[in-house]
């Protein structure tokens, strides 16, 4: 009895072991804002995000995502505008119907997880590193699913992904700002063993 009681303890002072999550695209989204006309920003999202999370609450810098968004699903609540970011002059979707993000390292930050890897976007890969945050606790959803909610952002350069298409305007400035922010909203699920 001794020894069973010794070895319990032993087991609920191990570390979580990492476990793999399924991005839940229906509960997920990546949200953007760019500059207008240098006055406003305007504001949109990807509807469909999926891929794979290895992440492990005891060793956050051991988290591993492969995640992909459709670009179809871009919306900005402006229909020609949208088909105006589906065209060669942006995303280009019929080349390139999704934009990836494969991570390479993680570290832990006060905030939660510095996630350096490879994003590809418009035919173009870039290294850039998402600041994620709000990492929630794991829970059991009513259907037995164990999930984490968490919040990444970055901000990048629409060039240098060679998105360059722009006007310039009267006096100085430019129709379409460069710089681009991005915030993603993810929920993660899995299996309870």
């Amino acid at each position: 009895m001794i020894r069973t009681y010794a070895l319990l303890l032993s087991a609920l002072a191990l570390p979580a072991l990492a476990a793999d999550f399924d991005i839940d695209s229906a509960h997920s989204a990546a949200q953007f804002s760019v500059r207008h006309l240098m006055v406003s920003n305007v504001r949109g999202s990807f509807k469909k995000l999926t891929g794979k999370v290895v992440f492990d609450e005891s060793n956050p810098s051991a988290t591993v995502v492969q995640a992909s968004i459709d670009v179809s699903t871009v919306d900005t609540g402006e229909p020609a505008r949208d088909t105006h970011l589906k065209s060669p002059d942006f995303f280009d979707l019929a080349k390139f119907p999704t934009m990836t993000f494969v991570s390479r390292s993680a570290s832990r930050t006060s905030q939660g997880v510095d996630l350096s890897g490879d994003l590809t976007l418009h035919g173009v890969t870039k290294a850039v590193v998402l600041h994620v945050s709000d990492i929630t606790k794991e829970i059991k959803d009513p259907r037995g699913m164990l999930r984490i909610g968490a919040t990444a952002t970055t901000v990048i350069n629409r060039q240098d992904f060679g998105m360059v298409w722009n006007h310039n305007l009267d006096g100085g400035g430019v129709v379409v700002g460069n710089d681009v922010t991005i915030t993603i909203d993810i929920e993660v699920a899995r299996k309870a063993a």
